[in-house]
């Protein structure tokens, strides 16, 4: 846990809670919830105009940072705190605002410390407009509890 000031009072809150891509106090986060489902770790996301690039496409970084959060966090499911050494995107096509992606990511290695990642980002209609691999390095452990399913998440999206 971690003191932030909020105003003149220091609030406790979870250091995690200003994670741009899961953090719930993050005014600018992406705000992600995750489920696990058939060895996948999945996140639901519909980018606005905030998020965009050109007219109506969703910004790059912002889809390689969706791939980086689903790949990067799963190893968390299991009790293993893991940080992106490596992040490799491939866009297949430009990803549309306003459509409800799915980004999901999982497990293709494990090597020691090391923990190989791959991942895709689809539309509704299943086309996928980018595909992702990371490595990972395992840098120490955490409660898997705090990661697991968050029953305000996506379970309703993702089957």
């Amino acid at each position: 846990m971690t003191f932030l000031p909020a105003g003149n009072a220091m609030t406790r809150l979870n250091r995690n809670d200003w994670c741009f891509g899961c953090g719930k106090a993050n005014p600018i986060g992406l705000k992600l919830r995750f489920a696990e489902r058939n060895g996948k770790y999945t996140a639901v996301f519909t980018p606005g105009r905030e998020h965009q690039s050109y007219e109506g496409t969703l910004h790059g970084g912002i889809v390689s940072a969706l791939l980086d959060e689903v790949m990067g966090r799963y190893p968390c499911t299991r009790g293993l705190m893991a940080v992106t050494a490596r992040l490799e995107t491939r866009f297949r096509r430009p990803t549309p605002l306003g459509e409800t992606l799915t980004v999901s990511g999982w497990v293709v290695r494990e090597r020691g410390k090391l923990i190989e990642m791959a991942g895709t980002v689809v539309l509704p209609d299943g086309t996928v407009t980018a595909e992702g691999k990371a490595t990972l390095v395992v840098s120490g452990t955490v409660d898997p509890e705090a990661y697991r399913d968050d029953p305000e998440g996506c379970d309703a999206a993702v089957r």
